[in-house]
């Protein structure tokens, strides 16, 4: 994997925590500017009422770094069976024995959304799959911006699977900025070309249900994955396999092992397990009469 598409996925992943945690500092500052209405400068070095934040952050980045270290000294570490992704060599397959190509699609955000970054590990893999298969692996793009980042992610791919001269750059294709332009884009290459297997994995809106649909009349196996709820229910009934909300985050670490995305992973999840404990203890507490934990978490 890239280390721009490693950096870019730690650092997304992470700042969606951030932004969880700020939540309650948030709250906090709205209580603080309520009570103090004065502009007096404050020296201190740690704000004790604070302390909440301070504890959570840690906890996360602790538990990041050590599921990490576990990862990397060969530990092994379970992640759930990924129904869309364990078909991938199906689908690639199928491709293969009937002579027609690959479509992937990482959706129709620039470089800088989280779900494109999290697509790009997967097209890796998907190209390295297509490589070892020998069949061609399409690529049509929404963004200018991402052309550069899906063609260095489909060459590594090549790259990993040892055969980096089967690698054919025109095989990247933009189309077009504009929503449906380039959904139109998208059906014509379907039809013309006979894909028979299609990733839709990234950012969809509007344009999910014609894609999906026409792929579906086309009889290709489709996988599609989005965060975008609002659209999960038009590839639910029209692909074979739907990566549902933070499923599609969790693929790229399940099928690129890598263990900065493991760790991360993992981290997360022992934070929102804590995080559930501590709102479980502090419910607890609260129906006792004691609110301790309620007034350390500043709710």
């Amino acid at each position: 994997m890239s280390g721009i598409v490693k950096h870019g996925i730690i650092t997304s992943l992470t700042a969606a925590a951030v932004l969880l945690i700020g939540e309650i500092a948030f709250a906090q500052d709205m209580d603080i500017s309520a009570a103090d209405t004065t502009a007096a400068p404050d020296t201190r070095l740690f704000e004790p009422q604070r302390a909440n934040v301070l504890l959570v952050i840690a906890v996360y980045f602790g538990s990041v770094l050590w599921f990490i270290g576990r990862t990397r000294r060969g530990r092994f570490l379970f992640i759930r069976r990924i129904a869309g992704m364990a078909a991938m060599d199906e689908a690639i397959g199928r491709a293969t024995e009937m002579g027609r190509p690959v479509l992937y699609i990482p959706g129709i955000m620039d470089v800088d959304n989280i779900q494109t970054i999290a697509s790009m590990v997967i097209l890796t893999e998907v190209a390295k799959k297509s490589a070892d298969y020998d069949v061609p692996l399409i690529v049509p793009l929404n963004r200018a911006f991402v052309v550069p980042l899906a063609e260095e992610s489909v060459r590594e791919g090549y790259v990993r699977a040892g055969r980096p001269d089967a690698y054919v750059a025109d095989n990247i294709r933009y189309l077009s900025d504009e929503q449906f332009a380039f959904t139109a884009g998208v059906t014509g290459i379907m039809n013309r070309e006979r894909t028979a297997a299609h990733f839709f994995l990234g950012a969809f809106f509007a344009e999910s249900l014609i894609i999906s649909e026409i792929g579906f009349s086309t009889g290709a196996i489709q996988i599609a994955g989005t965060a975008n709820i609002h659209q999960l229910p038009f590839f639910v009934v029209a692909c074979d396999y739907t990566l549902i909300g933070e499923e599609f985050y969790a693929a790229s670490a399940y099928i690129s092992k890598e263990p900065q995305l493991l760790g991360t992973l993992k981290g997360a999840d022992l934070v929102k397990v804590l995080m559930m404990a501590a709102v479980f203890v502090g419910s607890v507490f609260t129906w006792m009469g004691v609110d301790a934990v309620v007034r350390f978490f500043g709710v």
